[in-house]
This record gives structure tokens, sequence and C-alpha cells, in this order.
């Protein structure tokens, strides 16, 4: 299972971006699939994560501002980020837990940055 991620970059403080991550391989199906970030010289967190069948849960610290989606189709989920701040700067990674073996596989990261 590979999991690619996009959208990352350099943002000014209350701007928005969105990160997508594409999950391949041979796998059945997925549970979830969902957001972690590590800030530097921080524990990597969780973010966002969305179930198969719709639900989301997020991070208090992102509460109204990042929105979770996902397409099951296209074995993608995207992450809008609004009203970036300072303290969002972290690289994100993605995750997918796929079922039935409900193993979690993750991608590579990709670096946000919020900077004036």
């Amino acid at each position: 299972v590979q999991l690619q991620a996009s959208g990352g970059g350099l943002v000014q403080p209350g701007g928005s971006l969105r990160l997508s991550c594409v999950a391949s391989g041979n796998f059945f199906s997925w549970n979830r699939m969902g957001w972690y970030r590590q800030a530097p010289g921080k524990e990597r967190e969780l973010v966002a994560y969305i179930i198969n069948g719709g639900s989301a849960n997020y991070a208090d610290s992102v509460k109204g501002r990042f929105t979770i989606t996902r397409d099951n189709a296209k074995n993608t989920v995207n992450l809008q980020m609004n009203n970036l701040k300072v303290e969002d700067t972290a690289v994100y990674f993605c995750s997918v837990r796929i079922v039935p073996s409900f193993t979690d596989y993750w991608g590579q990261g990709t670096l946000v940055t919020v900077s004036s």
C-alpha cells in the first residue's frame, strides 16, 4: 500500500491550503483515513480522521478551521485548512487503515509552513 500526499507549502497566517492523499496498491478496502502532523521538537499528533462511512473526528485545535473529506471510489482523503495559524506549521502525514487486516500505512509527509 502506498500513500501519496500533496498540497503543502508556505502560507501567511489566516490563509488556506488543501492537502490531498491518494492510497494505492493491493488492498480490499479501508476503514479510516486521516491526517497527523509533527512540528519540530514535538510528537506526532492526530489532526483529523474520517471513517469510510463518512463520520469525521478532529483535534480540538483545528475544529471549525479544518475539514476532512474523502472520495471512496478514488481512495482519496483531503484536508481543507482555513484560517491557518503559525502553530499549524508542521509536517503533515496521511494515514490509511486497511481492512480486513486493520493495518495502518503512512505517507511520506508534506510540509506546511504558516509564516508572515
